[in-house]
């Protein structure tokens, strides 16, 4: 029996399986990123509103909300105040998927 070349193929078989695994890691590791800029744009429209509810800004905490989200090419999804406490959900598309999230921003020692 000839086994020549048996070397190569396995050599072959394990470099795509690598490829394989790599692209996986990237794809995996590029949507974690894209939903950490989607919850970094949620925090900063969640404060924009908050600032704008104590007075710090004026304008409309919703209005601000959107705008500090647009920034970071997100769109406001949902927008709650209560009292002092700014609710805020955003969301932005990364490729076919629609990656959302949620913030809440208020002054310290409010629930």
């Amino acid at each position: 029996m000839n086994e020549r070349g048996s070397g190569s193929v396995l050599a072959v078989a394990v470099l795509g399986a690598v490829t394989i695994a790599s692209g996986a890691a990237v794809l995996g590791f590029g949507a974690l990123a894209a939903q950490q800029g989607v919850q970094a744009a949620a925090d900063a429209a969640a404060l924009a509103a908050a600032d704008t509810l104590s007075g710090r800004d004026a304008g409309y905490p919703c209005e601000n909300a959107d705008r500090a989200a647009m920034l970071d090419e997100a769109s406001v999804t949902a927008c709650d105040a209560d009292g002092l406490v700014a609710v805020v959900g955003v969301s932005r598309g990364w490729g076919r998927l629609v990656l959302t999230a949620r913030a809440r921003a208020g002054p310290p020692g409010t629930r």
